[in-house]
Order: C-alpha cells, then sequence, then structure tokens
C-alpha cells in the first residue's frame, strides 16, 4: 500500500495520465491490487519545483518530483526494477527520462492509520501487506 506523492508543473496537461503511469508501474512490479491506490498529485508553477543536476550531467527540463511511501522490505532489485518501470510508462505520456525524479520512503506497519486515529496493521483490521510482489 503505497501512498505516493506527485508534484509537476502546471505546464503539463497531463496529470491523470501521469498519476496513472506511476500507479500501473507500482502495481505491475510490486503485485498490489489495483485499487489499492493512494496518492497525492499537485500541479504546482514550475519556478517552485527546484530538481538542479546531481553531477550526472544532463539537465531537467520540466521535472515530475515522486515520493514513494511504502512498507519496508523489498530488495534492491526490485525497487531498480520499480524505478525503471515508472520511467518507461512516464515516457509513454510524455516525460523525459531525465525529468523522472523518484525518492523513496520505507517504513513500517507502526507508522500508518488508514482512519479514526487507529494503526489498522497493528490493531489488526488490517492484514500488513507481504514485501514481496506477487507478479
Amino acid at each position: 500500500m503505497p501512498l505516493v506523492r506527485i508534484d509537476h508543473s502546471e505546464t503539463r496537461t497531463n496529470s491523470p495520465e501521469i498519476a496513472a503511469a506511476v500507479h500501473d508501474a507500482i502495481v505491475a512490479v510490486y503485485g498490489i491490487p489495483v485499487r489499492d491506490r493512494f496518492q497525492v498529485i499537485t500541479s504546482r508553477p514550475a519556478t517552485t519545483i527546484v530538481a538542479e543536476d546531481a553531477g550526472l550531467g544532463f539537465e531537467r527540463t520540466d521535472p515530475v518530483v515522486i515520493q514513494i511511501f511504502t512498507q519496508r522490505g523489498r530488495t534492491d532489485e526490485v525497487k531498480q526494477s520499480l524505478y525503471a518501470e515508472i520511467a518507461q510508462r512516464l515516457s509513454r505520456v510524455g516525460v523525459n527520462g531525465e525529468d523522472v525524479f523518484i525518492g523513496y520512503v520505507e517504513n513500517g506497519p507502526q507508522d500508518w492509520s488508514f482512519g479514526f486515529g487507529r494503526a489498522q496493521y497493528l490493531t489488526g483490521e488490517l492484514a500488513v501487506p507481504s514485501s514481496a510482489p506477487t507478479a
């Protein structure tokens, strides 16, 4: 059950397609249910997104910043597969590879509340998801 934040500039008019591409990549790589979708999408003035060169020698033109918050336990190889799948799917909706910026944050079952002020993974209202992909 990842929570995904997507920030992009107001110049991008394909926000729903970007969000769908990111979600579809997570479903494909992690094998989560299609309706296990939690996203916050923010379209903002381009001047409020600063993503300069990190020493890799390329320039970003219109970055899409993606933050993925999810349960810990996936291997580095699986994460690499996810990053590649996101970039590939975003390229299909007009986002250049150099403009895909992903931050990945892991946590545990105690770090989630889905409502009512309870940590449903701890109370047993929800089963803790497996970190192994099923697809």
